[in-house]
């Protein structure tokens, strides 16, 4: 693998490339966003691991400016702030994984692996352009298209759609969608997943009667298709 690891402690970041390089992975080594936004659009790299606490833009920052550009590379976040506000943080900003500092080395390699599996078999699904009704999502460009025209979605949003038309006319937990899309077990009293599918709901399903994302009552929801 090509990882671009952007963290400033020299400490951690020696400890890091070197346990990845003895793995057989290349590692470029940025000690800022703005040194990292280069190597971004100058190599091709299979995951970014980064820090938040960066002098000038922080890893929050750089990962919306990733998002907001629609890179979709994964990005593993890597921060001395344990609290779950800053874990839904930065997963809100685009993160597809967040691990707490001090971290084992082997679990670091586990979810680094995890991450690009799971970007890697994303880019092999045959099936990649969807359409239901007159909602066309491509999940190869991150393009949703309602009517023929664009829909604007945030990552998480979009997230959110690409496993539910995955996992189409199956019911999903709660549970199961927090996990899928925001990566980390939260409180089971929370609402977050209520208030994306409605969002989601606004943008893609103007249709309550026939809705395409049902609520399945004490459960959780289905993307219907058929």
């Amino acid at each position: 693998m090509q990882i671009l690891l952007v963290e400033d402690d020299r400490r951690i970041s020696s400890f890091v490339v070197k346990g990845l390089e003895e793995l057989g992975h290349r590692v470029i080594l940025a000690e800022s966003a703005e040194a990292a936004r280069e190597w971004v659009h100058a190599e091709s790299l299979d995951i970014v691991v980064l820090d938040i606490m960066l002098p000038g833009i922080d890893g929050i920052q750089f990962t919306k400016m990733l998002r907001y550009r629609k890179n979709y590379i994964p990005i593993l976040i890597l921060s001395a702030l344990g609290e779950i506000e800053d874990k839904v943080d930065a997963l809100e900003s685009g993160a597809d994984d967040y691990l707490v500092k001090p971290f084992s080395f082997k679990e670091l390699v586990s979810r680094i692996k995890a991450l690009v599996r799971r970007d890697s078999y994303k880019n092999i699904v045959n099936d990649t352009c969807i359409e239901i009704r007159d909602l066309k999502v491509d999940l190869d460009r991150y393009e949703v298209y309602k009517g023929g025209a664009n829909v604007d979605l945030s990552p998480k949003e979009f997230k959110l759609l690409k496993y539910l038309i995955e996992n189409r006319n199956k019911t999903l937990s709660r549970t199961a969608i927090l996990q899928a899309v925001w990566g980390i077990d939260f409180d089971n009293n929370t609402n977050v997943v209520d208030v994306y599918v409605s969002y989601l709901r606004g943008k893609v399903d103007d249709r309550t009667d026939t809705s395409i994302i049902k609520t399945v009552k004490g459960v959780g929801y289905m993307l219907k298709t058929d």
